[in-house]
């Protein structure tokens, strides 16, 4: 297959809060993966696990949303703050985890992680169980520079300046264990928190830093998350509306429906079928920003000069990720393994959203440690970087970069994948090849602009597809460069790389980057 790539071929920039992060209270994600506290004989840094920190520090994460996911509500944020030994111990029975939570890892000990690590945090609020005052108090904690008392107690806390938390969640999937809401319901629930958040300014007319996120639809229904916006969005017209500046859908990879699939050992069918699950989500997005769009026409125009009109909400994908069944059935809970089929769809996935990046403004992947679609896996003492680590790693080049619109697979391959992208300065093109064939290298033919010089290939494969990274074998897959010479031809020009075509061999199920200079 030949596939063009044209600098000028513009879709727009690729916000980084694309490459989010989400980390929740379920199984060891965040107890034990990411906090092990302060007395633990596992290296930590102010009690995080070092090793963790450390991979979340060179991954340099954009956003990272916490405490949920369904976790959110059910948690009450004055449990997690001041002193350890006086905070509140609850039980937690989010998805199986069925375990004790003594709350040791609460509201400033995230946002540190965030300041630690670079991220932005996005709170997800507790709409089911809580309360407009617990959300506001929330808030105020966080953002409040006056001195007022929530303000003093965060100093005494540790922390006088105010985080500035830009990001709130109003509600999470409260279609099913949010509340089993319908629309109309939670619209009207959302209006009573939307609209007593702080503004955090001293100007009535300056607009507010306060980043309001309502809860779109289940992703993977597909007649029920059609409807939902629809009505959503229509009864978002009827009167005033609320402050709200991003929509979030949800979309999960479901591999449940074969009990002899499982993270490691699967055929060649079930690899297929999982591959292109995940594709599913590139026309459920486009769809759900139509149906935005379509809903935000119905507005009608201000009737004085004083009122505005909402003219535009952000799409965001707040959790996506490959969830295979035995997930279900894991101890610690939804803990699973990570192979190079997880990999691939993660290098897909990531694609897609930077394809769509006209559209998309935030995604987190769901979830960053020891959970589903993880990067990091903990085990006793052991930290292991799955290879949907490196497949993250590999693609930092693409935040802040230009989206380019690349030609789709031809009728010769379509199990090879291309994605590319120019740094913002023009002087370099960013590409992604991903051999989705399970079993069976390729090659890829493309065109480049004149003077273009590969500079550099790196590749994530392994010689079977069931591997995975272990505590015995922790770099079984890991990103590599390889020799461009062996694994580029060159059609025209000189030396490798220089100009016109190129031939890039790709072995068999494998994410590759290939970062091309221009002239």
């Amino acid at each position: 297959m030949t596939v063009t790539i044209n600098p000028n071929q513009e879709i727009g920039s690729i916000d980084p809060k694309l490459h989010g992060q989400f980390i929740e209270f379920l199984g060891e994600c965040i107890d034990g993966g990411l906090w092990v506290g302060e007395g633990s004989a596992i290296e930590n840094e102010h009690g995080y696990r070092k090793a963790t920190l450390d991979a979340l520090r060179a991954l340099k994460p954009p956003v990272i949303r916490w405490p949920g996911g369904c976790y959110a509500d059910t948690y009450h944020w004055r449990d997690g703050i001041g002193p350890r030994e006086h905070r509140t111990t609850t039980f937690n029975e989010n998805f199986a985890t069925y375990e004790l939570d003594d709350h040791a890892f609460g509201t400033d000990e995230f946002l540190r992680l965030c300041e630690l690590i670079g991220a932005e945090p996005w709170i997800n609020i507790n709409m089911l169980s809580g309360t407009v005052a617990e959300m506001k108090d929330w808030m105020e904690y966080c953002n409040r520079e006056q001195p007022t008392d929530l303000a003093r107690e965060r100093a005494a806390n540790g922390h006088e300046a105010p985080y500035g938390v830009k990001y709130w969640g109003i509600g999470n999937e409260v279609w099913a264990g949010g509340g089993m809401m319908t629309p109309s319901t939670y619209l009207d629930e959302y209006r009573r928190f939307a609209s007593a958040m702080p503004s955090f300014t001293t100007d009535v007319f300056a607009p507010s830093p306060m980043y309001a996120i309502a809860c779109g639809p289940d992703g993977n229904k597909p007649r029920e998350r059609v409807k939902w916006t629809q009505d959503f969005f229509r009864g978002l017209a009827e009167y005033r509306q609320p402050h709200i500046n991003g929509y979030d859908l949800h979309f999960y990879n479901w591999n449940v429906e074969n009990d002899a699939d499982t993270p490691t050992e699967f055929d060649e069918a079930g690899w297929n079928k999982v591959i292109a699950g995940c594709l599913e989500l590139e026309d459920i997005l486009q769809d759900q920003w139509r149906l935005i769009n379509d809903g935000l026409a119905l507005i009608d125009e201000p009737e004085v000069a004083m009122d505005t009109k909402l003219t535009h909400v952000d799409l965001i994908i707040g959790e996506w990720g490959n969830w295979h069944k035995t997930a279900f059935y894991a101890r610690p809970a939804l803990k699973q393994q990570v192979t190079m089929r997880d990999a691939v769809t993660t290098a897909l996935t990531l694609d897609l959203l930077q394809r769509n990046c006209d559209k998309v403004s935030m995604a987190c992947n769901a979830q960053t440690i020891n959970v589903l679609n993880s990067l990091i896996l903990t085990d006793g003492d052991a930290t292991i970087l799955t290879p949907n680590y490196d497949v993250f790693m590999m693609y930092q080049r693409h935040r802040g970069a230009v989206a380019l619109d690349v030609p789709r697979a031809d009728a010769d391959d379509k199990d090879v994948y291309v994605f590319a992208s120019k740094s913002a300065d023009g002087g370099e093109l960013l590409i992604n090849l991903t051999n989705a064939h399970m079993n069976d290298a390729a090659a890829i033919t493309l065109v480049l602009p004149a003077g273009a010089r590969v500079e550099q290939m790196r590749e994530l494969a392994s010689s079977d597809p069931h591997d995975c990274n272990t505590v015995d074998q922790p770099d079984l897959i890991r990103a590599h460069d390889v020799d461009i010479d062996e694994r580029v031809a060159v059609h025209a020009g000189g030396a490798s790389g220089s100009t016109g075509e190129i031939t890039v061999r790709l072995a068999a199920a494998s994410v590759n980057t290939l970062r091309v200079a221009l002239a």
